[in-house]
């Protein structure tokens, strides 16, 4: 349950935003926005992706200026003289990307956040730092090597890590935290343990501002909601007045239809058979997938899960086990060859993996399949690129509806639905899905479930590797368990509840 009430008419507003508003070409993100954060305060920040959550956040850091007559206060527990939020210390973000560095370590990385207190960006290798950073993410449940560069650490320990040096040496309890969808790559024990330290920050006397589209964890965490749509704020109202279906219609400005999902009959023929694979933290796994037929994988951090689908694709090494798609066995560590095969891969992290953020949203799109658009001697026909990207915006219902338009300033939801789109379009035989709706909204989430609905119709074998068990059930006809880098259980279509997923993952049935 969320702690107590805080009592906003005796507590210090550590964080005041009036009148925020701020405009791009064609765009105003931020429509006369105005909040407060208390001492002692979580305040939970709502909306669709695009609804300007993630540009509040990026004003009060200081990468963006707001337009004129727009004020942000930060005081300290004392009501002390406001501080612009760019420079204010005692402001701290865990912003969507982490803000890591990838070629330094975890060590190196949690240097970074200490200038000022006789580290700054010296090199920072002794036994004492070492030992500060496992203690570090020790608070989470976590242990890895915190001496190799976090470019290769799974999602979930890079996350680890920023949160670590968010929380890392902090001066006074009076300060404001600002974490933005800190979850998406966490195990539901690891959630617990930072909802626990959140907890424990907030009661000491600072104000947290928590920014996530997990529902139940807004209403596990939240005293407060704060919703934005279209960039304006809808609604503010305490944790006590709504539920879970209440923050969906306010998000939305609607009931959001419940999804429908029509079960196979027995798949005719495998779109994919597994037999041996071993490789990282996987031994000995086998597996088969039917054409039109969708099977989850679950498990928790450290279980293998984060591994399977990247090593099915190509995209780390194998070292033993043989991988076919529609009988044809795969090269190992080829990722060419799995596309040319009919494999499709959405990895858990698109910034990094699933598509070029630089390039636009037609470039994206064709990038995996270009020979259907070129002419003779190899010469792009244009006109078809641009027929076959109006195709796939309006299949997916991309928001704004602009080919031309970097793929880095869209929503975190309109980006993983062109992701998808660009590996639907080769219409593949087996789709490997790496935690497809982490970090986007109700309404964006039921439109990734319509297209993976739609291409298990059009007969491709979907792998959906989740940490969301409400998504498993809700979509899978059976789901592998995956404990200790073996798959230790299969949970069919007829057993499958969330109860179920959970015992089974952590060894209790």
């Amino acid at each position: 349950m969320a702690p107590g009430v805080v009592d906003a008419s005796v507590s210090v507003p550590l964080l005041r935003v009036s009148g925020m508003s701020k405009t791009f070409p064609g765009l105003k993100a931020l429509d006369d926005v105005s909040l407060d954060v208390h001492s002692g305060e979580i305040v939970a920040v709502l909306g669709h992706n695009g609804s300007g959550k993630s540009t509040l956040v990026k004003i009060l850091a200081g990468v963006y200026q707001a337009d004129p007559g727009s004020a942000v206060e930060v005081r300290d527990a004392e009501g002390h003289v406001p501080v612009g939020p760019a420079a204010h210390e005692e402001l701290h973000f865990i912003h969507q990307d982490l803000g890591l560095a990838d070629i330094l370590t975890t060590v190196e990385n949690l240097g970074l956040g200490r200038t000022g207190r006789g580290w700054g960006l010296a090199p920072v290798r002794g036994a004492a730092e070492r030992r500060h950073a496992q203690q570090l993410i020790g608070r989470f449940g976590a242990s890895f090597d915190t001496t190799v560069p976090v470019g290769r650490l799974s999602p979930a320990e890079r996350a680890i890590v920023a949160i670590a040096r968010a929380l890392d040496g902090w001066t006074r309890p009076d300060n404001v935290l600002v974490l933005d969808e800190p979850t998406t790559a966490l195990h539901r024990d690891e959630v617990q343990v930072l909802f626990e330290a959140i907890r424990r920050i907030a009661g000491a006397g600072a104000g947290v501002v928590f920014i996530s589209h997990r529902l139940d964890e807004v209403l596990a965490l939240a005293h407060r909601v704060v919703v934005l749509r279209d960039g304006r704020v809808v609604a503010d109202e305490p944790i006590s007045r709504l539920d879970h279906d209440g923050m969906v219609r306010l998000i939305a400005g609607r009931a959001v239809a419940e999804l429908t999902v029509t079960r196979q009959d027995a798949p005719a023929e495998p779109a994919l058979t597994v037999t041996g694979l071993s490789g990282d933290k996987l031994t000995d796994v086998s597996l088969s997938l039917g054409a039109g037929e969708i099977v989850g994988v679950s498990g928790i951090l450290g279980s293998g899960r984060e591994q399977l689908a990247p090593l099915l694709f190509g995209a780390q090494h194998r070292s033993a086990g043989r991988v076919a798609v529609a009988g044809q066995e795969l090269v190992p560590d080829d990722t060419a060859a799995a596309i040319e095969c009919g494999m499709a891969y959405l990895p858990a992290d698109r910034r990094r993996g699933g598509a070029v953020m630089e390039m636009n949203v037609r470039e994206n799109l064709t990038l995996p399949l270009m020979r259907p658009l070129r002419r003779r001697f190899g010469r792009l026909d244009g006109r078809a690129e641009r027929a076959e990207t109006r195709y796939w915006m309006h299949t997916v219902n991309l928001l704004p509806p602009n080919p031309d338009q970097p793929l880095k300033l869209f929503s975190g939801g309109n980006q993983q639905k062109v992701v998808l789109a660009k590996w639907l379009r080769v219409r593949p035989r087996v789709l490997l899905l790496d935690e497809p709706t982490q970090g986007v909204d109700v309404g964006a989430k039921a439109a990734i479930y319509e297209l993976i609905l739609a291409a298990r119709q059009a007969g491709a074998g979907v792998l959906l590797c989740s940490s969301d068990t409400e998504e498993l059930v809700l979509l899978c006809d059976r789901v592998l368990v995956l404990r200790d880098g073996r798959v230790a259980s299969e949970v069919p279509r007829e057993s499958l509840s969330e109860a179920r997923l959970v015992q089974a993952e952590v060894g209790d049935g």
